[in-house]
């Protein structure tokens, strides 16, 4: 796939697209129906289909500041089991698209998880000779402090929290997870436990944005009076910055994720800072702008 760039004063921000996906609202909301979508047409055709589905990805960004290499999440991952099996055990492109857009793992100085699940840690590692081992040799990978004294846990049942257990146990595959993408980061010492409002260089720094999981944070760019943010799973769509409401079947606090969310458009609406939704389709940025009382997403 073709990676996007965009600039951020001197910061450099690429896309790099794993895969994509046009799904019924069921799959991933809790209280959200077609009819609804089909009401915001303001998604189309971007972000959903005339009939009432959805379109996302999942992708990670690259995040050049002050000369480091920043990854930010690492999507689902080749050769991992996974229940979902859309996931499971998959040969894709991505660490060749990566190397393509100018980063082969070993030119990577950070790996930064927003937080811990399923499809934004599988590329932490790679299957060789029947190993798990870090696919970013030469990177500090960062994870949250609190995120992973929640998700260290290795059993689904202590954590799950308001998500449904079937859920967790056919999607989530949380110890499995535990065991192929984090723990081998961890054996091999190249792990950093960060506080949630952590600078990463001068220009990037976390922002505590929970509710999806205890620990969740987003991503903060700011580079020569321009703005950005990485939302990581803070929001999963655009359909969420119009219907704020709208919960994920994965967020682990939903009273809490649905508050973050309001809070982060109060913050960053009608204000000039480029938004990077981590599961938003191509365009993928753009502008949070109030329209009739409420929000939309402008994009850039």
């Amino acid at each position: 796939m073709t990676a996007e760039s965009w600039r951020i004063g001197e910061v450099k921000i690429t896309s790099i697209v794993e895969m994509s996906a046009v799904r019924t609202p069921d799959f991933g909301y809790r209280n959200l129906t077609s009819e609804e979508i089909k009401r915001e047409t303001w998604l189309q055709p971007h972000f959903a289909t005339d009939d009432g589905q959805l379109i996302s990805c999942i992708q990670a960004f690259v995040v050049e500041s002050q000369g480091r290499r920043i990854i930010v999440d690492t999507c689902v991952g080749n050769d991992k089991p996974r229940s979902n099996a859309g996931w499971n055990q998959l040969h894709g492109s991505f660490l060749d698209d990566l190397a393509a857009a100018g980063y082969p793992p070993e030119s990577i100085d950070i790996v930064l998880c927003t937080h811990l699940h399923v499809d934004h840690v599988g590329w932490n590692t790679i299957l060789i000779d029947g190993q798990w081992v870090p696919t970013f040799p030469n990177a500090s990978y960062l994870f949250g402090r609190v995120e992973w004294e929640h998700w260290g846990q290795e059993t689904v049942t202590a954590i799950a929290g308001d998500v449904d257990q079937e859920i967790a146990e056919s999607v989530m595959d949380c110890a499995a997870v535990n065991q192929d993408s984090i723990r081998p980061i961890i054996d091999a010492g190249l792990h950093e436990l960060v506080d949630v409002e952590h600078q990463v260089t001068d220009e990037v720094q976390l922002e505590p944005t929970p509710g999806h999981t205890p620990g969740h944070v987003s991503v903060v760019i700011t580079s020569a009076g321009q703005r950005a943010v990485i939302t990581g799973d803070m929001m999963h769509h655009p359909i969420q910055i119009g219907l704020p409401h709208v919960a994920s079947k994965f967020d682990h606090d939903v009273s809490r994720a649905q508050s973050t969310r309001r809070d982060f458009l109060q913050r960053y609406g009608d204000d000039d800072v480029l938004v990077f939704g981590t599961h938003f389709a191509t365009p993928t940025a753009g502008r949070v702008v109030s329209h009739d009382g409420g929000w939309r997403f402008k994009v850039d």
